[in-house]
């Protein structure tokens, strides 16, 4: 895929990759780009890298990890890739699990992170460093650009080599292995092949709308994740030019600026952007507000319409009016150029796909995971479906257990985890079907809903089941929420931790009069306590008395990563909240004390 993209994009102005940083900026054409990994491909062989080596990568998105992460396929080796956010001793863990002989890191700070636990690593005997201002005396480390110069003289030494090492690569030969986040018990390595990743590839190229050169990628989320690894290639092989963001907290910086035609995503983003939307109406001037609310109102009214295949003349031209009054301004900050954003990880709230959606954003929610390289499904781009994850991919078989349970078979499914043939049995059945772990249905158009995880499904006392998740999103509706967590397993009533959108809630404060210190004296006032009863009650008006939330405790804090309750893809590690919540958790089902 890497030689055909680049020889057919070979002497073309359009960039391959484009990156801007703090240390600098960089715009490399497919030619420079093939040139850059050949020639760390060779230092690689010069290292003495061979076929079906292990190496490592903990990096931040940046042009260099794509060079690394071609050059060890095209050796037939095969990636390691972690989240630069993982500790010393998680990095250890997955180093020595997957016997790593060489560890490629981006900076001086993963450089000394990698070096705290280097000795403990049996099988390393090269680190790898990106940048040029990190150093070492350790005889293991070698930077990237002395790499390459090895790579320029083994080049001049044995030209057919590399040629020689991507001949050989075969369609079975396992490509990287993706240790999972792991939200209970130890991650395992999800071994991919190359035919896993490229039968992944060509189905998603059926499924979704031709790109181009003239289509712009904007990528910040970390590429060592299976999500954001195949849209790369995606982009890649359809000669697109990927433009990468240097972090998740420069996106709203640079995203006007690199004016994508499309994005990979996670509901997060659009949560954030929601948020700030309402935030600046409330401060907006009362026309403005007015206008806003009636733009909003006629789009949702317009779209409803068109979904269903009918649209007034009258109706059409409110909603031409409301896009030039506000909604061109709305997709100008997104560079004005959006075709589509491809949302996945987590479930997309129904009234934000609706709000972008009136906006004219067109969010396409997919599904998959990690074992199955990873897309299962997706939203078709001409008929999407709110609620829904789309329909399987092409060549993507997907069935529904008799427990609820979804499963799926196809070229996608993972070829086993990494020296653990115990989980991979557990994992896929005799019949070739990957247990998702998820439950859902598929409707009479073959559409997948995701309706809750499995092992997240609980049991009341009464012996109701109930399902966390859709309670969860429910909450998540609220702009006065930035997270929630249900509890109930086992319980007799149904409670919930509740993390509020702190910038509105100390609006709303404002507004009563409320004058709090800090987070944790604004989660104890009573009159905040009585606004989060109210908008709970209200969001969750549509459920059955036992699924409704009785009590609840305000955090003060929000989930981290940092703080071990999400994993680094932002999910929830239940198990870890329940635990470090256990105090609050236990008051709820005592008394009435609410707050944290």
């Amino acid at each position: 895929m890497f030689t055909a993209a680049t020889v057919s994009f070979a002497g073309k102005p359009h960039l391959a990759i484009q990156y801007s940083s703090r240390r600098g900026g960089v715009s490399w054409t497919h030619d420079e780009l093939q040139r850059m990994t050949d020639t760390f491909a060779n230092g690689l062989l010069a290292l003495g890298a061979v076929s079906g080596d292990r190496i490592g990568i903990i990096a931040e998105n940046r042009p260099e990890w794509i060079v690394a992460d071609q050059a060890i396929l095209a050796i037939g080796a095969c990636d390691v890739p972690i989240f630069p956010s993982l500790t010393a001793e998680q990095a250890k863990w997955i180093f020595t699990d997957a016997g790593v002989s060489i560890v490629i890191v981006s900076n001086d700070y993963q450089l000394k992170k990698l070096l705290s636990i280097a000795d403990a690593l049996p099988y390393l005997r090269t680190i790898i460093v990106l940048n040029d201002d990190a150093a070492s005396a350790d005889a293991r480390v070698i930077s990237f650009h002395d790499v390459r110069r090895q790579g320029e003289r083994y080049t001049a030494l044995h030209s057919e080599y590399l040629a020689q090492a991507r001949a050989n690569v075969k369609s079975e030969d396992v490509a990287t292995i993706i240790y999972t986040s792991g939200t209970t018990g130890t991650p395992k390595g999800v071994m991919l092949t190359h035919g896993n990743i490229v039968f992944d590839l060509r189905a998603a190229v059926a499924a979704l709308p031709q790109f181009d050169e003239k289509d712009v990628f904007f990528s910040y989320l970390p590429l060592c994740h299976s999500f954001e690894r195949i849209a790369y290639y995606f982009m890649f092989a359809s000669g697109v030019t990927i433009v990468l963001a240097e972090s998740v907290e420069t996106v709203s910086e640079h995203l006007p600026k690199a004016q994508p035609t499309i994005v990979t995503t996670v509901p997060r983003l659009f949560e954030r952007m929601h948020a700030r939307i309402l935030k600046s109406m409330e401060t907006a001037p009362p026309r403005t507000r007015k206008i806003f609310a009636w733009a909003v109102a006629t789009g949702l009214r317009y779209k409803s319409h068109a979904r269903n295949g009918r649209t007034a003349p009258w109706l059409r031209m409110q909603y031409a009016l409301a896009d030039r009054l506000v909604f061109t301004k709305l997709r100008a900050r997104l560079g004005g150029r959006i075709r589509f954003f491809v949302s996945g990880g987590a479930p997309l709230p129904l009234s934000l796909a609706e709000f972008f959606d009136a906006a004219g954003i067109l969010i396409l929610e997919g599904y998959g995971m990690t074992e199955c390289s990873p897309v299962i499904s997706v939203n078709p781009y001409n008929r999407n479906k709110f609620g829904t994850v789309g329909k399987p991919l092409p060549g993507v078989e997907v069935t529904i257990a008799p427990d609820g349970e979804i499963l799926t078979r196809g070229g996608h499914v993972m070829r086993g985890y990494w020296r653990n043939e115990e989980a991979t049995r557990e994992a896929i059945d005799a019949a070739g079907w990957m247990h998702t772990g998820d439950i859902g249905e598929l409707d009479s158009e073959g559409y997948l809903k995701i309706t809750d995880r499995k092992k997240h499904l609980f049991v009341s006392s009464g012996g109701k089941n109930i399902a966390p998740q859709h309670i969860e999103n429910l909450l998540l509706e609220s702009p006065l929420i930035d997270q929630a967590i249900i509890i109930g397993d086992r319980k007799p009533y149904i409670t919930a931790l509740i993390v509020p959108e702190f910038d509105a809630l100390r609006e709303k404060a404002k507004r009563l009069g409320i004058n709090a210190r800090n987070e944790k004296e604004l989660v104890a006032d009573q009159q905040i306590h009585e606004t989060m009863e109210r908008e709970i009650a209200a969001r969750l008006s549509g459920l059955a008395n036992y699924e409704r939330v009785r009590r609840f405790t305000i955090l003060s804090t929000p989930f981290a990563a940092e703080t071990g309750e999400l994993t680094p893809t932002m999910k929830v590690r239940r198990a870890a909240v329940e635990k470090k919540f256990a105090v609050e958790i236990e008051r709820m089902y005592k008394t009435e004390m609410r707050t944290s």
